[in-house]
């Protein structure tokens, strides 16, 4: 390390000159024979939408982005390019990006942290600190820094959310705890801001620790201070000024333990002037319980993600206006539009999106100043007062302690944009621009802008442009979070959206708020690109004249709510730029993307063809072949094959009514599939005659019965309000139906079973799957209601359903479950096309090829003594296969079968398929669906059904 120390000193540091000597020589001290050696690439294209191809100095992919700037140049004037660079690197987007001026390595790790880098490291300090760089050495060891700013964010909101919460577990009123903790937070970053004077809150909890005096005295006396008009002259306020902004208009006088004032201590001795306004959503998350957080759908959003949004929906377009403007005139017309320009987040939380977007704003501002003042010569007289304000900033939250959050956490944004503008201007190379700046006290008042609502119900402020993360609430668990009452309300304001998550009347209202030209961007879970959360939300934006300009399709949530999300940037009008479409490939918040650029983005937010609008085919569903599995509804009816046999063997009548249950995951995870447990299955017998069955009945009366009355209750408990109120509306019975019939399965499907009586063998699948993995069942074996069911007992259909065909369908139709995908009869089965013409040849070889790939795979299953889904996992893998010859040759056989050629985009083919048939169907002509073709007769059908499948287990 001295060696490349010293070899520093001899460069000149010049930028064009030296850089690529310099990385070089800066691999070869990490142990690499050079750059190159190790993978690197200098001058890398980057290239980004409607902008000249860049090029970062060196990409090392994977690793690290390393931008040289000339010795002497501030670094901070170009971390936002290096941002840039780093976003638009996909799929080799690094962890780590260096800033470099030959002498300072600023390091970022835009994964957790935009503004700041995690650390500094001066070359002359190399030989000690050489570790912050861990990541450059060939085994890729973890960094070690020492000012990671993250940490103390995170460090001075234990601290707070300690006290806070340490007030709360000895009955402080909540609002009042809420209230004093905020107020404490203002006050220790005031001191570091020098807002107040140096030192002095820290000072008063240090008395009162010392016995000095007491908290209700001093601490509160310093807020009421805070809220007077009139400077203190003398006395220990002395030069506390007015702060106003409503956060002190209130204040209550609190004795704190001695506890409490150590941790408020702790948090005094964080620099407030380094802690992130992210802050402020991890203390809002640390300040509520969890049912309460998950109840309202609250998270927190990193800067990283939130960028996904601001950078495309306000800052891009305003960027593109100020490079394009050329005069004076136009740059005048430009700022007074942006000091007229409103941004709303109607879900704001702790106020994350509204602090990303004011500073991006008024850096846009900044540049806009900069810009006019090159025009100082022309004989105008221009602007210099940098005036884009707070109040220009909208937020509605239901919680109303994240409402106060962000009003502070805007209050702090002020503070910062005016350091941080005045730090940038020092770094320009007109250093004499002569600026105004805002005047930090007193602060704003935001309470008419940031305000408790419910933003379904309530008016939204008028603005141009609409940004946030709305609440995460599935559509399946949005009634049970808010009970049916309110979610009648919500239907009756939002008819014919079906059963769509709660996410989607945001997309919905924002749209409609929006005007003409004006923009939004909003995170979703991601099946507001599918089913009818996608007809509610994303149908409906762009069948309104809506855009998609720019949109993440899925990609792992980096919070703490467990969920895929969809981000969409979109503008109420035409857009005709090119658009960007991203995907995430894999299942960690660290997994790499994909970027595409795309003439136009489709409302599933899909490369392929947009199969949103395929028609259900009624020969797909009648006769109907596609069913769910039962679903018990409680654990009492399931039996291990230990207790089976003691049930029969101490009343053989037992075994009229136990029945091998298989679920998804032992179909899919044991070389045999074979099912574990039995299930007491008495539909569709009376109480009377379930009585009867006595080695078994016990148990249901003990264990389910009691169950079912609670649920029962539950459910009643909740409807009562909305009966109270309407006694015709429609609630949910579900339960009061079950504990009619508590002894039977809540949905034992009786059309299944009765379908299963005729045939001897049923297809099944995983219903929540990365990719549907299709296998024969004995009919004697009862699904689960975690099996799609198959009333199909050829080979032939199996050859299609397991065809990538049909694949490619399901992934193009299917709704998701967390980081799966759902295979449902409503998007999927029921409007699947089937071959329309095939010969009976080219059945047989469809039924002979599927015959072929189930051997393949029953061998690698035997062989390796594992289950279908590990033999499908080493398939995703390269290499020649068994399995993949034998998919490869299935394949085949069912392009023949649709009388697709090899070249042809089978999906393409599928969709005008789908299209026609349902052009048939309407004429009222009939289309060939699921199963055996005509072509095919009844001698034919019995040689087209083998024998092999999952078998059951005895009792």
């Amino acid at each position: 390390m001295t060696s490349f120390v010293d070899y520093v000193a001899s460069l000149k540091g010049d930028e064009k000159g030296e850089s690529q000597l310099y990385c070089n020589k800066l691999f070869q001290t990490f142990g690499h024979d050079g750059l190159k050696e190790a993978g690197a690439t200098l001058e890398f294209r980057v290239r980004r939408k409607g902008a000249k191809t860049k090029f970062a100095d060196l990409l090392w992919p994977g690793r690290v982005l390393i931008e040289m700037k000339s010795r002497g140049e501030h670094l901070e004037r170009h971390y936002r390019q290096a941002f840039e660079y780093w976003l638009h690197l996909v799929p080799d987007r690094p962890q780590y990006v260096v800033l470099c001026n030959f002498d300072e390595f600023w390091i970022y790790d835009f994964n957790i942290l935009l503004e700041e880098p995690v650390d500094k490291v001066k070359i002359a300090d190399l030989p000690s600190r050489y570790t912050a760089l861990n990541f450059l050495f060939l085994e890729d060891k973890a960094p070690v820094f020492k000012q990671n700013m993250l940490d103390v964010t995170r460090e001075a909101a234990d601290a707070v959310a300690g006290v806070f919460n340490a007030l709360i577990k000895r009955n402080v009123e909540r609002t009042q705890a809420q209230r004093f903790v905020l107020q404490c937070v203002v006050a220790m970053f005031a001191e570091d801001f020098e807002l107040l004077p140096r030192d002095i809150f820290t000072g008063l909890v240090d008395e009162c620790r010392s016995g000095k005096g007491s908290s209700y005295d001093l601490i509160s006396g310093l807020f009421r201070q805070m809220d007077t008009e009139k400077a203190a002259p003398a006395g220990r306020y002395k030069g506390v000024r007015h702060f106003n902004g409503g956060l002190f208009a209130v204040v209550d006088p609190l004795e704190l333990t001695t506890a409490e004032l150590k941790l408020l201590a702790v948090a005094c001795s964080h620099r407030w002037i380094k802690v992130h306004p992210a802050i402020f959503g991890t203390l809002f998350q640390k300040s509520m319980d969890k049912n309460q957080r998950h109840a309202l759908g609250a998270h927190f959003t990193n800067e990283a993600e939130i960028q996904k949004v601001v950078l495309p929906t306000i800052v891009r377009p305003w960027r593109d206006r100020i490079d394009e403007a050329d005069s004076l005139d136009a740059l005048l017309k430009l700022r007074n539009e942006l000091l007229s320009y409103r941004v709303l987040d109607p879900a704001c939380g702790s106020g994350n999106f509204l602090y990303v977007a004011f500073r991006e704003i008024k850096r846009l501002e900044l540049d806009l100043l900069t810009r006019i003042f090159k025009f100082k010569t022309a004989g105008k007289k221009v602007p210099t007062r940098h005036v884009v304000k707070t109040t220009q900033f909208f937020g509605m939250d239901k919680d109303p302690f994240a409402v106060e959050l962000a009003k502070v956490t805007l209050i702090l944004a002020k503070e910062l944009a005016i350091k941080e503008m005045e730090d940038w201007t020092r770094t320009l190379k007109t250093p004499d621009l002569p600026f105004v700046y805002d005047k930090p006290l007193p602060l704003d008042n935001l309470d008419k802008n940031i305000f408790q609502a419910d933003a379904v119900f309530d008016e939204w402020p008028r603005v141009e442009v609409i940004i946030g993360n709305p609440p995460y609430q599935s559509k399946n668990k949005v009634q049970d979070e808010y009970g049916p009452a309110y979610m009648h309300k919500v239907r009756e304001k939002f008819p014919n959206t079906g059963m769509a998550d709660y996410c989607v009347y945001w997309f919905r209202r924002a749209h409609d708020h929006l005007e003409p030209g004006q923009r939004a961007g909003l995170v979703g879970t991601n099946t507001i690109r599918q089913t009818n959360s996608r007809e509610a939300s994303l149908d409906y934006i762009v069948g309104k004249g809506g855009t998609i300009t720019e949109a993440v399709s899925t990609q792992v949530w980096p919070g703490d709510a467990v969920v895929h999300v969809s981000i969409v940037n979109w503008i109420k009008g035409e857009d005709d730029g090119e658009k960007t479409l991203w995907f995430q490939r894999g299942d960690k918040s660290s997994s790499p993307f994909d970027k595409f650029p795309v003439d136009k983005i489709n409302s599933a937010l899909s490369l392929g063809p947009d199969l949103s609008k395929a028609k259900p085919l009624t020969a797909n569903q009648v006769p109907k072949t596609g069913y769910q599995g039962q679903t018990p509804g409680n654990d009492g009816y399931l039996l291990t094959p230990e207790e089976a046999a003691a049930a029969v063997k101490k009343h053989a009548a037992a075994h009229e009514i136990l029945f091998p249950y298989l679920i998804g995951d032992e179909m899919l995870s044991t070389a045999s599939g074979q099912p574990s447990r039995f299930v007491i299955d008495l539909h569709p017998r009376t109480l009377f005659q379930a009585r009867e069955y006595k080695s078994l009945y016990p148990r249901l009366e003990t264990v389910v019965l009691p169950a079912r009355e609670k649920a029962a209750a539950k459910e009643a408990k909740k409807n009562k309000p909305l009966l109270d109120e309407n006694p015709k509306a429609k609630v949910n019975r579900h339960h009061a139906a079950f504990l009619k019939k508590w002894w039977l399965l809540s949905y034992a499907r009786a059309d299944l079973l009765r379908r299963l009586a005729t045939i001897p063998r049923y297809i099944a699948c995983s219903r929540v799957t990365r990719r549907p993995i299709f296998v024969f069942v004995d009919a004697s074996i009862h699904p689960s209601d975690a099996l799609g069911v198959f009333i199909l007992p050829d080979d032939y259909s199996f050859g299609i359903l397991q065809s990538t065909l049909h694949f490619l369908w399901f992934a193009g139709r299917c709704s998701t479950f967390k980081a799966d995908w759902r295979y449902t009869s409503t998007t999927v089965w029921d409007s699947f096309p089937w071959p329309q013409n095939p010969t009976l040849a080219q059945v047989k070889a469809v039924a002979a090829a599927a015959i072929e790939l189930r051997q393949a795979r029953q061998e690698q299953m035997d062989e390796r003594d594992v289950g279908l889904r590990e033999v499908y996992r080493a398939l995703a893998l390269p290499g020649a296969s068994e399995v993949k010859d034998a998919q490869a040759e299935l394949d085949a056989a069912v392009r023949a079968c649709y009388g697709f050629g090899k070249k042809d985009d089978g999906l393409e083919k599928l969709k005008a398929l789908n299209e026609e048939l349902a052009a048939l169907e309407k004429a009222k002509a009939e289309i060939v669906g699921p199963g055996l073709p005509p072509c095919v007769t009844a001698k034919d059908a019995a040689k087209l059904v083998s024998d092999d499948c999952i078998q059951p287990i005895e009792v």
